[in-house]
């Protein structure tokens, strides 16, 4: 916990972190106490219950037979004397398959500010998370614009318009319906002036599946790099971790054409699969940026792999 200067404790990211995996610690590390309570010897055989449990978390097909082939390793050996062992293994094999993950994101030259994009589908979350992201900001002592180049969307500009007046951020935006582009201009043009330290654009977020929106993310692309020369420095793509590992291919054809260099991960509170954070770094190659982990502004937590890891295995 973290002493406020009232006297008030405020939960720690590890605090946080411990509260938002609660579910899926009851669905993952919770059930393998139940199981392995009913064994006296940890073998092969022990193992194959394992796998319902790890998929039934979400860590997808791919991965749960990785953990598994190094688990019947051990057991084969004798190395897995009982479920603390086991689970302890398990949470290695956990931490490096999140540390596995290059970071991919781009540095601003000095004097430039720096322009994270931000892409997904509607309904994860994506409008709020840039709100939540431009109060992180705010707090580390930056200065932040917002751009609003979500344009086919009256509600998704009012909605950044709201976060914006909560978080004390000026909004660039054009009128329903205008140019993405255009009005992504015009924001990276006013941050240059104005020395601002970042730039949060919003993007349109139609069905993955129409051709016209990547080409848009595109076009939106080579208009940021002509402004701020390796622009932009992060794009990150916003999952509903909800969706489990539905929303896996959403973000493989985000990441092939938007560029996706980092995954913020909304509504980890609100599952029981969160499971899915360790599959999108195995089977994307793509790290987890944030974790979205409640309704409110500081309910962004950058994403730390060992704090997930403790928060899965170690006791509410």
């Amino acid at each position: 916990m973290i002493q406020t200067l009232f006297g008030k404790q405020e939960p720690s990211f590890l605090d946080k972190m411990k509260q938002a995996v609660t579910r899926t610690r009851e669905n993952l590390s919770e059930r393998i106490d139940e199981v392995m309570a009913l064994t006296k010897e940890i073998d092969r055989g022990t193992l194959d219950d394992l796998e319902a449990i790890l998929i039934g978390a979400d860590l997808g097909t791919k991965t749960t037979q990785e953990i598994l082939g190094k688990l019947r390793e051990k057991a084969d050996r004798k190395q897995i004397k009982d479920v603390a062992e086991l689970k302890r293994i398990i949470k290695e094999q956990v931490l490096a398959i999140l540390n596995a993950t290059p970071s991919r994101v781009g540095k601003p030259a000095k004097g430039e500010p720096e322009v994270v994009m931000v892409v997904g589908v509607n309904g994860t979350g994506k409008t709020t998370t840039i709100g939540k992201l431009a109060h992180a900001l705010r707090g580390e002592g930056k200065t932040v614009l917002l751009c609003a180049a979500d344009t086919f969307r009256a509600a998704a500009i009012e909605q950044l318009e709201i976060w914006g007046s909560r978080t004390g951020v000026e909004v660039i935006k054009t009128k329903p319906g205008g140019d993405p582009s255009a009005v992504l201009y015009d924001a990276l043009s006013a941050a240059k002036a104005r020395h601002t330290d970042s730039v949060i654009v919003d993007t349109a977020g139609r069905l993955h599946t129409k051709t016209s929106l990547m080409a848009e993310l595109e076009k939106m692309k080579r208009t940021a790099q002509r402004i701020i020369p390796g622009a932009p420095h992060e794009v990150l793509l916003v999952m509903d971790a909800t969706t489990g590992q539905n929303g896996l291919q959403q973000a493989r054809l985000f990441t092939e054409s938007a560029g996706v260099t980092g995954i913020v991960l909304t509504k980890l509170d609100g599952t029981a699969k969160g499971g899915v954070v360790i599959a999108i770094s195995r089977e994307l190659g793509l790290p987890v940026r944030y974790v979205g982990v409640g309704e409110k502004a500081g309910d962004l937590l950058p994403f730390n792999a060992e704090n997930f890891a403790d928060s899965l295995f170690s006791a509410s």
